[in-house]
């Protein structure tokens, strides 16, 4: 078969994943609800469940209320069925998640980052770290699909980080999932870490069906992840989103990226720090992130400079979100990453009020701006979801559920 061709092989998939992908969405559903949410036939909604029934993924959770009828059996997902790893790969720290079929995290631990490590030896230490963790868990090896893995800057799935920040050059071209599938024994994906942030959002249930979302992402840089009705926007390369590395002034400060003037340069954590450094505040030393999250504090005590840095930063940021808001006519932005999980409630107020003034059409709808409730972890989580959405439920072009079904349905059996 070749690649332009769906047989019904493909056609039984996608129908399967778009069932899943509903149950998982609703909590739970009945089968005439899930017929109405996807517009599959009743009958290729009924084989669907049943496969799934018979695989473990899906169980039968009792009736609900009868409005004059027979009640109907309702089916959600059985999150112990199933599990993936996430590991988010930074030179700062390297956090580990296990996650369920839900995307509900049940492990999740931090360990030291790359630093200068020669990437085999970093490879053998995460590989040792999973290990370790699934028997400590108690987590069945067999129920494990896969290893998601997320790191800063442009990627290629054959080699890994194609441009590294420069702390992490000596992993460029570095063939990362071949030495990890190698070292785990488990299939590998990679993907950048704003993406992931994303995704994780989506699979964890912070982002509605039919949204056009986008998560600002700002851990050690900038970037973004779009999701438009469930499927993530990944661009040629899987590397679109960079939203932190467009040009704000043609004569601005270098970029790592090789450009100029680029809203990281100008607001992200790195050179907020540097010019805290400058300005003769006293930072711990040991790291940017470290170094930022006690900026934030400092901000937050009230501090003039660390204050005045914050909300200078904030000012690029807003104008990033205001350029994804119109390009991409959201209706949700996602504030995520490490450093907005120490300074969110900072930049949230200046980003929000950017957008209710700035959004082009904003005489048509509104953007609403949160800061995700796992922030600190969300490439990590985002990793695992990676392999559940790649493995259960993958989104095929042109399948599209029917949202506004699917949100009367949820309304109407008490799912939020």
């Amino acid at each position: 078969m070749n690649a332009g061709t769906r047989g019904p092989g493909a056609a039984r998939t996608s129908s399967r994943s778009a069932v899943l992908d509903v149950i998982r969405a609703a909590g739970t559903i009945s089968r005439v609800e899930l017929t109405r949410a996807t517009g599959l036939t009743a009958a290729t909604v009924s084989t669907a469940v049943r496969h799934l029934i018979d695989d473990g993924l899906v169980v039968e959770a009792g009736r609900a209320e009868s409005t004059g009828g027979k009640p109907r059996m309702l089916l959600q997902l059985d999150p112990a069925a199933r599990h993936a790893v996430g590991v988010h790969l930074d030179h700062a720290g390297i956090t580990y998640v296990i996650a369920d079929l839900a995307g509900q995290v049940v492990a999740r631990w931090r360990r030291p980052g790359t630093g200068t490590d020669d990437p085999r030896d970093v490879v053998a230490r995460i590989a040792a770290e999973i290990a370790a963790t699934v028997a400590r868990v108690g987590i069945d090896p067999d129920r494990l699909l896969g290893l998601g893995v997320v790191s800063p800057g442009p990627l290629s799935t054959a080699t890994g980080m194609t441009l590294a920040p420069p702390v992490m050059q000596h992993w460029a071209e570095f063939p990362l999932a071949d030495a990890l599938e190698d070292a785990v024994g488990l299939p590998v994906l990679l993907d950048n870490d704003a993406t992931a942030s994303a995704l994780g959002e989506y699979w964890s249930g912070g982002v509605p069906t039919g949204a056009v979302c986008a998560a600002l992402y700002m851990g050690t840089g900038i970037g973004a992840g779009i999701i438009v009705d469930g499927t993530v926007y990944r661009g040629r390369s899987s590397n679109a989103g960079e939203i932190g590395h467009v040009c704000v002034d043609v004569d601005g400060p270098a970029c790592w990226c090789g450009s100029r003037g680029c809203i990281e340069a100008f607001a992200g954590p790195a050179a907020v720090v540097a010019r805290a450094t400058e300005a003769g505040v006293r930072l711990p030393g040991r790291s940017v992130p470290e170094d930022f999250a006690a900026l934030s504090r400092a901000a937050a005590r009230g501090e003039e400079v660390p204050v005045r840095l914050l909300a200078d930063s904030a000012r690029y940021v807003a104008t990033a979100a205001q350029v994804l808001a119109n390009v991409l006519d959201l209706d949700l932005l996602v504030l995520t990453g490490a450093s907005f999980a120490h300074a969110g409630s900072l930049y949230l107020p200046v980003v929000q009020e950017r957008l209710t003034g700035g959004f082009f059409a904003r005489g048509t709808h509104d953007v609403r701006v949160t800061i995700s409730s796992q922030a600190s972890a969300a490439p990590a989580v985002g990793a695992a979801a990676l392999v559940l959405q790649a493995e259960l439920a993958p989104r095929q072009a042109g399948l599209r559920m029917v949202v506004d079904t699917l949100t009367e349905v949820a309304a109407g059996t008490g799912v939020a």
